[in-house]
């Protein structure tokens, strides 16, 4: 067997350890301290339903998403329109591929950021001093004709069952799209319609038990580069996000959506608008 050290993938790294390596410990200013994680409760983070998004109640559910765009910058989505099935077919893929056996998943590393599908380990092996506790498959999905032959495939339902659920969330996202430029009194086709090129971006993240998670992060706090990032939590919670100035733990919710507001969402804003001070877009 390989020595430790010589593991690509942090999953066969942490399988035969019982330390955090180095690499991952963070300075003790920039490590956990979950004694100052606030617990969510229903109040502390939005959840919108959708399900009148189409109908008679549609002006109160877009103020409802402005409202939380404008203070929060993420909620919670139910009622969304992705079939329970989907969204447990995605989530058992997900576990199938981060289980499959080392020689298996290393068909697909990549230590390139710069590829367009690709499985590694932490963020960029290449340019950060401290590691981040996570393996992850990096997959662009539109337009999924040009994306498609690249994923794995193995396991053999892989590409069929993460291509249909992209498409389902692509779906979902732009009717959150209409819902956020009516909150900010545009036409419902502005966001969309000034995007430029589309695209479409997914990530599978898995999560190693760490055997000191006092000293290390899956991900450090930090926000997202894109338009908008819609993330599906399994039953382990673990996310955090920042409220108020103070960091809440968000329980998973079965069948929802986290929505969350990218920094290009605020560039496109900031070129529509005069700034305002508590926009969080």
């Amino acid at each position: 067997m390989a020595p430790a050290a010589a593991k690509l993938l942090l999953t066969d790294l942490a399988s035969g350890i019982d330390r955090v390596p180095d690499n991952y410990i963070r300075s003790e200013a920039d490590r956990p301290n979950l004694t100052e994680v606030e617990a969510s409760d229903a109040s502390s983070i939005p959840l919108v339903d959708l399900q009148g998004l189409s109908g008679p109640n549609r002006d109160d559910i877009i103020r409802q998403i402005g409202r939380a765009c404008q203070q929060d910058g993420f909620f919670q989505i139910k009622n969304h329109g992705i079939p329970e099935e989907k969204v447990q077919a995605i989530m058992n893929i997900a576990r199938e591929f981060f289980q499959l056996p080392e020689s298996e998943r290393l068909k697909n590393y990549s230590d390139d950021p710069t590829k367009s599908t690709r499985l590694s380990t932490s963020f960029n092996l290449k340019t950060e001093k401290v590691s981040n506790w996570r393996d992850f498959s990096s997959l662009h999905c539109y337009p999924l004709e040009e994306y498609m032959h690249e994923w794995p495939t193995n396991p053999p339902s892989f590409r069929k069952e993460v291509g249909e659920y992209c498409t389902r969330v692509r779906e979902l996202v732009f009717k959150l799209l209409e819902a956020i430029s009516e909150s900010l009194g545009l036409e419902r086709e502005y966001i969309s319609q000034n995007l430029g090129k589309h695209g479409q971006h997914m990530a599978m993240n898995y999560y190693p038990p760490c055997p000191q998670p006092e000293l290390t992060y899956g991900l450090p706090g930090h926000t997202d580069p894109k338009l908008i990032t819609i993330l599906l939590q399994d039953d382990v919670p673990g996310l955090q996000v920042l409220r108020n100035g103070k960091w809440v733990a968000v329980n998973p919710i079965p069948n929802t959506f986290i929505v969350n507001i990218g920094d290009q969402m605020q560039v496109l804003w900031l070129h529509s608008f005069k700034p305002c001070p508590s926009m969080r877009f």
